[in-house]
């Protein structure tokens, strides 16, 4: 009876989560802004997703930008919110180094250890490294999930002193936030300024990127910035961001108002509104390209696959808290950016907006997908739920269960625990071990805003397990008294 009224109640839930109205867009005709307008408002209503900003530009000019939804502190997203845009900060870093490179300062198919004798690398192969791999994600550098902390730029570089390449320089493609943390280093060296300072003077305001800034890691302060959202099962958290070291890799901090003006210029032969060059057509197009060992990766812009039309020169970012996608179409002139309030841990949601977006600039009818995250929340949670039934039924036969086995001798009994004891250990291991090796920064709490409908159904099989092993225990321990007494 339990499996049954389960199996109605998730049926029941995602026939309401796919029952939403379709998209009205016209198929032909002009590109029209109300239709992106209708486009975002129903995808957000349909993912559970709380705020977006989004901006076209078209051929160096403005088209159209414009917020949705709400922040954590509920105030209105608009285009000029402030919002996290992680790895799409690495297009501001490449676009620092091949400025370096544009002044003559540094050659790309140089060593970096040339620029960088003072960063170091347990492999001898790092002193062929170069400038151009690291842009690529061509160096071999891996990119470990646990990292020890670093609270600014040098000390973060300073943490590859033991690491390894795993692979040749300049082979394959290893994507990699150290090659970025590298590149903002070298930044600083070269240029005799912090990096975050460079970006201000050579970037952000040459373009009027009047609210962009960056920081070195992703708790720092930042006025007006409030907390992000974790999604589950439709559902947006406001949750903390996991603390990193991100300067150069995913540190950026910026607005649609604003990534519209960095569009602006990279769909305008680089030039800003004023005309004035920040790069070299040449270094943007080669920014733009297929690079040695890498395809699929310019200098940090990844490029479409064939499959992808029209094609796109683009990048995605996301923090544990927010997500962002940008996307030049060069056949057509438009870019369009997306930045969300928000992280969905297994879908790209700023990706798919992006992908509405183009098409409807194409003068085609986006598709409003099944929203399969939530699809697989709800199947978790499904299962989360079962499990706990489950469960606290075995815990109230606890008991019985320890009776019907009161003949077995003790290495038995307790070998029959082992199916409520290897996952009680091993999930145990993930959420308080996991966090605190190489002394890094994240708890538990981060541990589980990473994935929180996953993360819920393995603390309900922990506490389920440990409860079940507790009760059996007790009672076998129980019994024994009882018999010896008598």
């Amino acid at each position: 009876m339990l499996k049954k009224t389960g199996v109605i109640f998730l049926i029941t839930i995602i026939f309401m989560t796919l029952w939403k109205p379709s998209l009205s867009t016209q198929a032909a005709g002009a590109f029209h802004t109300g239709d992106v307008d209708e486009f975002v408002t129903n995808y957000m209503e349909k993912n559970g997703l709380p705020g977006a900003s989004i901006v076209i530009v078209k051929d160096g000019k403005l088209v159209y930008e414009k917020g949705y939804g709400h922040d954590s502190e509920g105030k209105p997203v608009t285009e000029k919110s402030l919002m996290r845009i992680g790895s799409v900060s690495k297009s501001f870093t490449a676009f620092a180094v091949l400025q370096l490179v544009d002044e003559g300062d540094i050659q790309l198919d140089d060593p970096v250890v040339k620029y960088l004798p003072e960063v170091k690398m347990d492999d001898f192969r790092w002193g062929k490294v170069t400038i151009r791999q690291l842009l690529s994600h061509t160096s071999g550098i891996p990119n470990p999930i646990i990292v020890s902390p670093a609270s600014d730029l040098e000390a973060g570089v300073e943490r590859l002193n033991s690491w390894k390449l795993q692979s040749d320089p300049g082979g394959k493609h290893y994507y990699s936030n150290a090659n970025y943390w590298i590149l903002a280093r070298l930044v600083e060296k070269v240029s005799g300024i912090e990096f975050s300072q460079y970006l201000k003077q050579n970037v952000f305001s040459p373009l009027e990127m009047n609210s962009s800034l960056t920081t070195e890691t992703s708790v720092d302060s930042v006025k007006g910035l409030p907390k992000g959202y974790v999604t589950a099962y439709g559902i947006a958290i406001p949750w903390k961001e996991l603390e990193a070291m991100n300067m150069g890799a995913g540190s950026v901090i910026s607005s649609a108002t604003d990534m519209g003006k960095w569009l602006a210029m990279h769909t305008n032969d680089g030039r800003n509104k004023r005309e004035e060059p920040l790069l070299s057509k040449k270094l943007l197009e080669e920014s733009y390209s297929p690079q040695p060992g890498s395809k699929k990766y310019g200098l940090g812009w990844s490029l479409s696959s064939p499959n992808v039309k029209p094609s796109r020169i683009s990048h995605s970012g996301a923090v544990s808290t927010y997500q962002t996608q940008q996307d030049i179409i060069p056949s057509s002139g438009y870019a369009v950016a997306v930045l969300l309030n928000s992280f969905t841990p297994t879908f790209e949601h700023a990706y798919e907006i992006s992908s509405g977006i183009i098409q409807l600039t194409e003068e085609q009818e986006p598709e409003l997908k099944t929203p399969v995250p939530i699809i697989i929340d709800l199947s978790l949670g499904f299962v989360t739920f079962i499990y706990l039934a489950l469960g606290i039924r075995g815990m109230l036969r606890s008991n019985k269960w320890t009776e019907k086995r009161r003949q077995h001798p003790a290495w038995r009994f307790y070998l029959r625990l082992i199916p409520q004891v290897v996952p009680v250990l091993g999930i145990g291991w993930l959420f308080f071990i996991v966090p605190t090796l190489k002394n890094n920064s994240s708890t538990t709490i981060d541990a589980i805003g990473l994935y929180p409908a996953a993360m819920i159904l393995l603390l309900t099989i922990l506490i389920i397990g440990l409860i079940l092993t507790l009760l059996r225990v007790l009672y076998r321990m129980k019994r024994n008294r009882m018999i010896k007494s008598a």
